[in-house]
C-alpha cells in the first residue's frame, strides 16, 4: 500500500498544473539553498536584477538566442540552474548543457542540479532516481536533462534538445576535434523544435573594443567592432545581437550611465590595500562620486538599455527594442552584490604592479567583465580624440602653421598617407590624409604620390616626406628596382625612405647607403631615416593627451572620419617585466597610426619643438619677421607660391586625393640666405 501511495503521489505531482510563473518568480518561490552554500536560504534573484531580463527571455517568441555576458561572481550559474528548474517545471523539454570541460560538470554543475532538484517542492518528485539517475543524464517528470562538454564532439552530437544552455562559451575549444564551433554543433541539437531555445553566457576573454556616445540618449555603448578584431566567440555573439546594456542612476544627478572599469576611480599611486579603502565610481554626467553603499538601490532601479535607445529619469525606456533574433546582455563586474568596489580595484593594482599580462587580463575579464585588449589597453581610445577636433577642415592651412610634412605607409595594393602642418613648439594639425590604390610594385601608384606631394597647398609645399621602406613591392626577381628607393631618389628634395628599429637608442638618425638597381652599373647614394618606432607611435600617443591650447596640441578637423581615429588607436605599448618594451596591434588596421608616427619623425628633423611662437613662415616671408630653421643647412631651398591677391584657393573635397590638391602658379623658390636677410630687414 505504501508503494501504491507513493506512486499515485507522484502521478499526482506530474498531472498538476503548475502555477505559470516567470522564471525569476518561480526562482523566488521554489529554490533553497542548502546549508552547504555560503548564503543558505530562500533564492531571492533580486540581488542581481541585472540577471531578471535575461531569464525572461527564454519566454519571449522573438528570439531563439539568449546571450548574457557578465565578469566573475555576478550569480550567472545560478541564473542558468533558474532557466532549468522553471523550465523542467513549466514546461518539460528535452534539454542540453553544455560545460567548458569534463571536469567543471562532474566538480560544480552536476552536484549543483541535485541540489536545485532536492530543495525544490515542485520538482523533488519530479526526478526519476536509481539506476535511472546518472551523472551526465537526469529524467525529470519523464523529460532528459542531459550533460556534455565542449571537448567531447561525441557528447555534443548525440542527443536532440529543445533548449540548450552553452555556460562559459569563451573557455570552450574554437573546433571541436575537427567538427567545428561548440555553439554550431549544439545549435544542431535543436533543429526538430519549433519553439527551440539556445542560451549562452560566458565571460569574455580577448578583442579590441571601444566606446560609442550616443548622441541621443548620451549614454555610452560599447561599439560593435569589425569581426576581425575580436576573438571573443561570446562578445561576437553579444554584438551580432540587441546589445543591451545595464544602466545605472547616478545617485546625485539622477542621470542613467552604462557602468564600467574606467568609471572606477584608481590612483596610480595607490597600494592595493589603498584601493581597497579608497576606490570609488565616478558619474561621467556629473562628475559625482559614488561609493559602494550606493549599489544596491542603483542595482534596484537599473534597467537595460540598447543603442538607440534612452531612459527617462523614472527608468522608463524610450525607443524600440532592437530587431534580431539574438537577444543579448552585457552587465559590468561592478554592479556585483557580492565584491565591493573595493576589492575590484584592489585586484587590479595588485595585478598592475605584478607587471604580469595575464594576471590583468584575468581581472579585466572576470572582475568587470569586459574585453582584454593586448597590451593591456596602454592607448587612447578613439572617442578621447574627439575632444581634439577644432573648427577648421581638410585641407585648410590653420593660422600659425609653418611646415607640412608627410608620412607614407607602403601596401601591397596602396599607399596611405598623412599630412601633417606644424606650428609653434610642435603644434600640429592634420591637414590631408587617404589612400592612394594601386600595385605599389608597378609604376603608376608612385606617379600619383608624386603628384600629391609635389602639388602646393593653398600655394604651400610639403617640406619633406618620409616614405616606409620596411615592405619592398613586389619579388626582386619581377621587379628589380626598389620602387620605394627609387621613388626617393627620384624627389630627394622631399622625400626619404624609412626604417622602424625596436631597439635604437636616438629617436632618428641617417644612414647612408648605396643602392644598384639591376642592370644599371651606377651607383647612387641614398640617406635612409631609422627611427626608433617607441619613440615616434610614444609621440603621437602622449601628445594626443595635451590641451588644445597647449603648445605641442596634436589637433585634428572638424570633417575627420571615424576610420582615421580608429586606425591612431590601433596599437598599445606595453612594457614587460624585463622592461622590454612592444607595440601590439589591437586592431588589424594601423596604417594612420604609422604615417603619424613617420610625421613624427619628420618634424623631429625640422625641429619644431623648436618653433617660437608666433606666425607662420608665409606670413613671415610677406612681413619680415619669422624663425623657420633650415632642414641641414643655406643649400636647403624653400618653395613658396602666393594665390593671386584677393583670391583664395578653393577648399578640398575631403577623402579626395585629386580635389584635395589644388592648382597653383608655379613655385618660387627662395634660398635660406634670403629668407634671412629678409628676416632681419
Amino acid at each position: 500500500m505504501n508503494k501504491l501511495a507513493t506512486l499515485c503521489d507522484r502521478a499526482a505531482t506530474l498531472i498538476r498544473p503548475s502555477k505559470r510563473q516567470t522564471a525569476d518568480g518561480w526562482a523566488f518561490e521554489n529554490r533553497i539553498y542548502p546549508p552547504s552554500m555560503d548564503r543558505p536560504g530562500p533564492r531571492d534573484p533580486r540581488l542581481t536584477p541585472y540577471v531578471i531580463d535575461f531569464e525572461r527571455a527564454f519566454e519571449d517568441p522573438r528570439y531563439s538566442t539568449v546571450t548574457l555576458v557578465c565578469g566573475s561572481q555576478m550569480g550567472k550559474s545560478e541564473t542558468v540552474l533558474d532557466v532549468l528548474g522553471h523550465r523542467f517545471d513549466q514546461r518539460p523539454t528535452p534539454s542540453l548543457y553544455v560545460g567548458p570541460s569534463q571536469d567543471f560538470i562532474v566538480d560544480e554543475i552536476e552536484p549543483r542540479v541535485m541540489d536545485l532538484i532536492n530543495n525544490a517542492p515542485t520538482l523533488q518528485q519530479k526526478l526519476a532516481r536509481g539506476k535511472k539517475n546518472k551523472r551526465f543524464r537526469k529524467v525529470i517528470g519523464g523529460v532528459p536533462l542531459k550533460f556534455a562538454w565542449a571537448g567531447s564532439a561525441t557528447q555534443l552530437s548525440g542527443t536532440t534538445a529543445g533548449l540548450v544552455i552553452v555556460d562559459e562559451y569563451d573557455r570552450m575549444m574554437g573546433n571541436v576535434k575537427g567538427e567545428g564551433d561548440p555553439l554550431v554543433l549544439t545549435k544542431a541539437r535543436g533543429f526538430t523544435f519549433r519553439d527551440r531555445k539556445y542560451g549562452v553566457t560566458s565571460t569574455p576573454l580577448v578583442g579590441n573594443v571601444d566606446v560609442l556616445k550616443d548622441a541621443n540618449s548620451g549614454l555610452e555603448f560599447w561599439k560593435r567592432m569589425p569581426p576581425e578584431d575580436i576573438e571573443s566567440p561570446v562578445w561576437k555573439l553579444f554584438q551580432s545581437g540587441t546589445m543591451y546594456h545595464f544602466a545605472w542612476p547616478c545617485p546625485h544627478c539622477a542621470e542613467f550611465f552604462i557602468p564600467r572599469f574606467k568609471q572606477l576611480a584608481i590612483d596610480d599611486k595607490w597600494s592595493a590595500s589603498e584601493a581597497l579603502e579608497n576606490a570609488y565610481v565616478t558619474c561621467p554626467r556629473c562628475g559625482g562620486v559614488i561609493e559602494n553603499d550606493h549599489k544596491a538601490d542603483m542595482n534596484a532601479r537599473g534597467v537595460y538599455v540598447a543603442p538607440g535607445q534612452r531612459v527617462e529619469p523614472d527608468g522608463t525606456v524610450i525607443g524600440l527594442p532592437p530587431r534580431s533574433p539574438t537577444i543579448s546582455f552585457w552587465a559590468s563586474g561592478l554592479c556585483s552584490p557580492f565584491v565591493t568596489f573595493g576589492e575590484r580595484a584592489a585586484a587590479y593594482v595588485e595585478a598592475k604592479h605584478s607587471g604580469d599580462q595575464e594576471k590583468l587580463q584575468g581581472v579585466i575579464n572576470t572582475g568587470f567583465g569586459e574585453l582584454w585588449s593586448p597590451g593591456g589597453g596602454d592607448a587612447p581610445e578613439s572617442t578621447e580624440l574627439k575632444r581634439l577636433i577644432v573648427p577648421y577642415k581638410l585641407g585648410d592651412l590653420p593660422a600659425g602653421l609653418v611646415h607640412l610634412t608627410a608620412g607614407v605607409d607602403v601596401q601591397k595594393n596602396r599607399l596611405v598617407y598623412a599630412i601633417r602642418g606644424w606650428g609653434a613648439r610642435s603644434t600640429s594639425w592634420l591637414i590631408e590624409r587617404g589612400e592612394l590604390y594601386g600595385e605599389t610594385h608597378e609604376e603608376e601608384v608612385w606617379s600619383d604620390l608624386s603628384d600629391l606631394l609635389q602639388t602646393p597647398i593653398h600655394g604651400m609645399l610639403i617640406r619633406l616626406a618620409l616614405v616606409d621602406s620596411g615592405f619592398r613591392p613586389g619579388k626582386e626577381f619581377g621587379v628589380p628596382v626598389n620602387r620605394v628607393y627609387e621613388f626617393c631618389r627620384r624627389h630627394a628634395r622631399i622625400a626619404r625612405p624609412s626604417k622602424g628599429r625596436a631597439t635604437q637608442l636616438m629617436p632618428v638618425k641617417k644612414s647612408k647607403i648605396d643602392v644598384t638597381p639591376k642592370g644599371d652599373p651606377r651607383k647612387y647614394s641614398l640617406e635612409l631615416t631609422l627611427i626608433n618606432t617607441d619613440w615616434a607611435k610614444s609621440f603621437v600617443h602622449e601628445h594626443i593627451r595635451y590641451p588644445i591650447d597647449a603648445s605641442g596640441a596634436w589637433l585634428l578637423p572638424e570633417d575627420i572620419d571615424d576610420g582615421y581615429l580608429d586606425q591612431i588607436v590601433s596599437e598599445s605599448r606595453v612594457k614587460r617585466p624585463s622592461g622590454q618594451v612592444q607595440w601590439i596591434q589591437r586592431s588589424r588596421e594601423n596604417h594612420f597610426l604609422d604615417c603619424e608616427a613617420l610625421n613624427a619623425a619628420a618634424g623631429h628633423l625640422l625641429n619644431v619643438q623648436r618653433i617660437r611662437e608666433g606666425r607662420g613662415l608665409r606670413e613671415a616671408l610677406s612681413s619680415g619677421h619669422g624663425d623657420a630653421a633650415p632642414l641641414e643647412d643655406d643649400k636647403v631651398t624653400v618653395e613658396t607660391t602666393e594665390p593671386p591677391e584677393g583670391e583664395r584657393l578653393p577648399n578640398p573635397l575631403p577623402g579626395s586625393r585629386s580635389a584635395a590638391r589644388t592648382a597653383a602658379a608655379p613655385p618660387r623658390r627662395r634660398t635660406w640666405a634670403e629668407i634671412s636677410a629678409l628676416l632681419n630687414k
